[in-house]
């Protein structure tokens, strides 16, 4: 801590530090940043003898800490958004610290109107019929302008679906979600954690509104009939999978910011990033094949995954316009998630269609190399 007379002799060597890169630094910025966490304390020392006072020296860490702190720290820069960006840069930031900034990622994600006039311990139905009521009006985004823009720019190219592909559909009647039911079946798989085969079907016809016919979409929901004998290790009576944790999902985010190792946390981060550019940059490539009027390799993966769930990380990094580091961490840890359900799964089911999932077009690539070491794990596990 600094004295009435100036920083202490460790905040200087600090200072100096930063000031031999071109950095300026105050000890009162130091104060803010041990505050948060973001910096450790110094080290006391040994006495100066004779009533001189004691010494105190920087731990190791913190020279590169400052240095990072300085470049990163800006107006309006929060705390939690600092330990986040620094911890995926690598530097040592307090465990505790990182810890926090991730549950803190998903204390935001907060529903409209959960937290006011509930009973005490409401029941799952009443916590969802209170915030679809502060939900009216607002409509839940299925596709978002720019990948609506994309497919209307297809279609008028292409045409309709082969109608080879089509017949792949064995849904004569599809009941596509409008965005007023997938608000609603959002709401409740947050609340209670899970939703059935022909509820996740529904979905995905919503999220393709321009194609009369959608294969994976029908997949998903002929599931149980099928495969019966593999549907019933993981699947209740009516179609919810049994083998998701009940209760509000964002519990187990928050579980798994305390438990997760902190390599798995920056993978999640890093996957995260990867994932977003990856979409980002798939979008560009297949507006520059359509300006150029030749539909190659990018509009062939857009078609193919569009029904997949390397479309459903198209339309979620879409929505997102502005991406913050708290985006980020949500992000991380709810793909940590999924990779630890693949985990769960594939112990119910040894082998779980993994050749599907590795197939192009069904995950985003950075998606698919994560989930990929979950069957590496529960392989070597089966195999000891």
């Amino acid at each position: 801590m600094p004295s009435n007379d100036g920083p202490s002799t460790a905040d200087q060597q600090l200072i100096d530090h930063a000031a031999r890169h071109g950095l300026a630094v105050t000890a009162k910025q130091f104060e803010v940043w041990r505050r948060a966490g973001l910096l450790p304390g110094n080290v006391p020392g040994g006495g100066l003898g004779r009533g001189r006072g004691s010494t105190s020296s920087p731990p190791p860490e913190s020279f590169d800490l400052v240095l990072a702190l300085a470049r990163r720290a800006g107006r309006g820069r929060r705390p939690t958004d600092l330990a986040l960006l620094l911890f995926a840069d690598g530097h040592p930031v307090p465990e505790a610290t990182v810890r926090a900034a991730f549950r803190t990622a998903v204390h935001a994600a907060v529903l409209p109107g959960e937290d006011d006039g509930l009973n005490d311990d409401p029941g799952l139905e009443e916590r969802v019929d209170h915030v679809a009521g502060r939900l009216a009006g607002q409509e839940f985004v299925l596709v978002p302008a720019r990948a609506r823009r994309i497919d209307e720019r297809i279609a008028r190219i292409l045409g309709e679906l082969p109608q080879e592909l089509a017949e792949l559909d064995e849904n004569s009647e599809p009941t596509p979600m409008t965005p007023q039911d997938a608000s609603l079946a959002a709401v409740t798989a947050t609340l209670g954690g899970t939703m059935s085969v022909q509820e996740i079907g529904d979905l995905l016809r919503g999220m393709n509104p321009g194609t009369a016919a959608q294969p994976f979409a029908s997949l998903v929901e002929t599931t149980q009939q099928d495969t019966p004998q593999a549907a019933d290790l993981v699947m209740a009576d009516d179609g919810s999978l049994t083998f998701l944790p009940e209760g509000d999902a964002r519990d187990q985010l928050r579980g798994l910011a305390g438990t997760a190792s902190m390599e798995d946390l920056r993978v999640g981060w890093r996957t995260a990033q990867q994932v977003r550019e990856w979409a980002l940059g798939l979008c560009d490539q297949v507006e520059a094949e359509l300006d150029d009027g030749q539909p190659g390799e990018a509009v062939t993966l857009w078609l193919t995954g569009r029904g997949l769930p390397s479309g459903m990380s198209v339309l979620e990094t879409l929505r997102e316009r502005r991406w913050t580091p708290s985006n980020g961490a949500f992000s991380a840890l709810l793909l940590l998630f999924q990779r630890q359900m693949y985990e769960v799964l594939d112990g119910l089911v040894p082998g779980c269609q993994w050749p599907v999932l590795e197939m192009p077009g069904v995950l985003a690539p950075p998606v698919r190399d994560l989930i990929r070491t979950a069957v590496q794990r529960t392989t070597s596990a089966q195999e000891d």
